[in-house]
């Protein structure tokens, strides 16, 4: 009997010493997988900033690229809105008389030569010659304000068919829509761009008198357009050269 009893004591005891070492295991890894759940280590993190700042590097200078492409884009086409004014009121002054007659497009019996090519886009004819002075009698635009205020024009003879003979008699060419027209002004700028490369409305000026290689604007006229940027475009080409 006192036998059998030490051998259930040591049995229990042995049974014991197992379950605080099981206990005391899963404790351990307990702790430490909620150790390891709480955020990263000082390593994971340093790998991470790396990685991201690496990316940002490779990213940035692409970022840069493209807002400048797209500043070039914004300089070329504000050079072909003012361009295309300017042209557009010089085919509008092609006819037009300043001396005898006053103002006005050529008289049809004058002296004058007859061979004179008008261009088919333009159907009106400048009617004002005082915005002209005798240093610009090829009547470019005195400057890009003029294109904005707008100039007097009306229709020009033997383009316009629409409404000929309306209140007149039989035969006559001339139009009501003419006398109503004459009154007009016609505007071929909405603004004046502004430069993206400098961020302001300012451009540089080139007369038709000035010379290529000319650094100043000799003032008779408006005849081209530059921006004053400094700057090189991504294709290597000067801004100024535009």
């Amino acid at each position: 009997m006192f036998e059998l009893d030490k051998r259930q004591n040591a049995a229990f005891e042995e049974r014991g010493d197992w379950m605080k070492k099981s206990i005391s295991t899963s404790r351990r890894i307990l702790l430490s997988s909620h150790r390891n759940s709480t955020g990263f280590s000082l390593i994971e993190l340093v790998i991470t900033i790396t990685v991201l700042t690496i990316m940002t590097m490779g990213v940035m200078p692409l970022v840069q690229i493209s807002v400048r492409r797209q500043k070039e884009q914004q300089l070329r086409e504000a050079l072909r809105q003012m361009r295309s004014a300017i042209d557009e009121f010089h085919r509008d002054s092609v006819g037009m008389v300043c001396t005898g007659t006053g103002i006005g497009q050529q008289p049809p019996n004058s002296n004058s030569p007859p061979n004179v090519y008008i261009d088919g886009r333009s159907k009106v004819v400048l009617s004002d010659c005082t915005i002209f002075g005798v240093d610009n009698p090829d009547h470019f635009p005195p400057t890009l304000e003029t294109l904005i205020e707008g100039v007097n024009v009306v229709p020009r003879g033997g383009t316009g068919l629409g409404g000929q003979g309306l209140g007149r008699s039989a035969g006559d060419n001339q139009s009501v829509l003419d006398s109503q027209l004459a009154t007009k002004k016609k505007v071929y700028l909405r603004a004046i761009p502004i430069d993206p490369m400098t961020g302001k409305a300012d451009w540089e000026f080139k007369s038709c008198y000035d010379a290529v290689d000319s650094t100043s604007w000799g003032g008779e006229n408006v005849f081209d357009v530059r921006s004053k940027s400094k700057g090189k475009a991504l294709n290597g080409e000067q801004y100024s050269d535009w």
